[in-house]
């Protein structure tokens, strides 16, 4: 049976051409996107005016200061002024500078020890918490009382503890003032953020334990892989997603720590002062424009970690989520190619 010219023609005319099943699945993608956004924008509206005005509001407030100054022509002038960025240079280069780096190697110190410590003793906890042993519900609950605990209460028991006659210096045996300004006082801190919010990274790590199959440690034991190889081949790959979330959610809460050590050691200690304190500070002597520089000096800060988190160690789970799917999506839907391979080898497709 012989094929005219004409016949080749159109038949790979209609291999060629788009199905119209694709634009059917194109309009109904676009229609899904559109009442997700209709869906969301309630939801975007609430965040844009708790999150977004609260910002501008505050990077506005910077741009003034208040109370008595002198102008360009050197007057004495009252109220609230336009300054420009001068109290972004006095808090790097001005009378403030020295105590804003002290704040900020403070924080800097303070979120590197504590949030390193507690995913150390936090895993320990999941794998504890893990295990199947008479008690386990009973030891859950107990690990988990240190979280549960107001961090201003926390405060007062370890002030009692560290205090001069207190249980540290008595265990110790000697006589250390924890409380008072110097390293004592920021090592302190520390024992106190780690034992209150450790649980929280092990309760975190725990939901990401139990996703795992226990064919797969069975599987393991059979190859003859011991109980470190488990934890470094498969434990820690598999939790890694629940375990990145807890430590960037520790970071951004140490980052603005402020009520643990204001409690426990007080405030204007420049053993101790962070960011947030500074920024308190300044704003409770009226200096509102000086407050606002700080908290938006802090909010750059803390934007500029979680983002290089996200990208360098892939907490992006969302993101990678979605690109999944998109790829997935790309990979089913039949392109120009697809169409090229579906006229006969004698036959010329036309791409559309």
């Amino acid at each position: 049976m012989t094929t005219t010219h004409d016949e080749r023609s159109a038949a790979a005319h209609a291999a060629a051409a788009p199905p119209r099943t694709r634009k059917a699945r194109g309009g109904a993608a676009s229609a899904e996107r559109r009442l997700a956004a209709l869906l969301l924008s309630p939801t975007l509206l609430v965040l844009a005016l708790v999150i977004g005005y609260p910002v501008l509001a505050g990077f506005r407030e910077s741009l003034f200061a208040r109370g008595e100054g002198l102008d360009e022509d050197g007057f004495v002038v009252e109220g609230t002024r336009f300054v420009g960025f001068d109290n972004y240079t006095a808090v790097f280069g001005g009378d403030a500078a020295d105590a804003f780096w002290n704040a900020f190697g403070n924080t800097t110190f303070f979120t590197f020890t504590t949030v390193v410590l507690e995913t150390v003793i936090g895993v320990g906890m999941a794998l504890i918490m893990h295990q199947a042993f008479r008690g386990r519900a009973f030891v859950r609950a107990s690990i988990l009382v240190p979280w549960a605990i107001p961090t201003a209460i926390s405060g007062l028991l370890w002030r009692w503890i560290f205090q001069a006659d207190g249980a540290a210096n008595a265990v110790l045996r000697q006589q250390i003032l924890w409380t008072a300004d110097g390293f004592p006082a920021k090592l302190a801190v520390i024992i106190a953020e780690v034992w209150k919010t450790s649980p929280f990274i092990g309760l975190l790590v725990l939901a990401g334990l139990q996703m795992i199959p226990r064919d797969v440690y069975e599987a393991a034991r059979v190859d003859g892989a011991g109980a470190l190889q488990q934890f470094r081949s498969i434990t820690l790959p598999l939790v890694k997603p629940a375990l990145l979330v807890a430590v960037l959610f520790r970071m951004l809460d140490v980052l603005r720590m402020f009520d643990l050590p204001a409690v426990l050691i007080g405030v204007n200690q420049d053993s101790v002062e962070t960011l947030t304190m500074i920024a308190w500070f300044e704003a409770s002597n009226l200096r509102y424009g000086s407050a606002a520089a700080y908290a938006t000096i802090l909010f750059a800060y803390i934007a500029l970690i979680a983002y290089l988190f996200v990208k360098l160690l892939g907490a992006d789970i969302i993101g990678e989520a979605r690109e999944r799917t998109r790829r997935e999506k790309r990979r089913r839907r039949p392109g120009p190619k697809a169409a090229r391979r579906t006229a006969g080898p004698d036959e010329k497709a036309v791409a559309p």
